[in-house]
């Protein structure tokens, strides 16, 4: 491996590192925007049931209690979702004991439960390419032209040889 190729593996390797950093910020911004309605659905609950009582009939309220509630499981669901794709970035799983590790531990360090066998993640990371700096498309370390638009990419590593 050139010294050129090594720079750009470095350089592709911290962009991508880079733009997973970015994506699990948004994503934990997601969370926390849902956590904050749950909250206010919390107090909406709390708020029913203390009228129920002022009036000493909960049958009064049950309904809007029972919305506020699928509406919490719903957004719990959600927050799950994001959590799973947060651990997807990451390359990590979770033991059924709780614990978060690796994708490609096959026992849980906390309980020594199997984790059996995952599915391979296909991933990109330290793959080396060449952006077109006419349409932004990724090609092939070694194109001349670009896939997408045809135009002639200076940067391909054949230019070094």
């Amino acid at each position: 491996m050139s010294f050129f190729d090594k720079v750009k593996q470095g350089a592709s390797d911290a962009a991508k590192k880079a733009q997973q950093t970015v994506e699990i910020t948004k994503l934990k911004a997601q969370i926390g925007s849902k956590e904050k309605e749950i909250e206010k659905l919390y107090t909406a609950i709390g708020a029913a049931v203390y009228r129920g009582h002022q009036i000493q009939d909960f049958a009064v309220t049950e309904q809007e209690v029972g919305n506020a509630c699928h509406q919490v499981d719903e957004l719990s669901g959600e927050i799950g979702i994001i959590e799973e794709r947060i651990k997807a970035i990451r390359f990590e799983k979770t033991c059924t004991c709780g614990k978060v590790v690796a994708l490609d531990a096959k026992f849980c360090p906390d309980c020594g439960s199997s984790l059996g066998e995952e599915p391979k993640v296909e991933t990109t990371i330290g793959e080396i390419v060449v952006i077109c700096s006419q349409c932004k498309t990724e090609n092939e370390l070694n194109s001349r032209f670009c896939i997408s638009c045809g135009s002639g990419l200076s940067g391909a590593a054949n230019d070094f040889e």
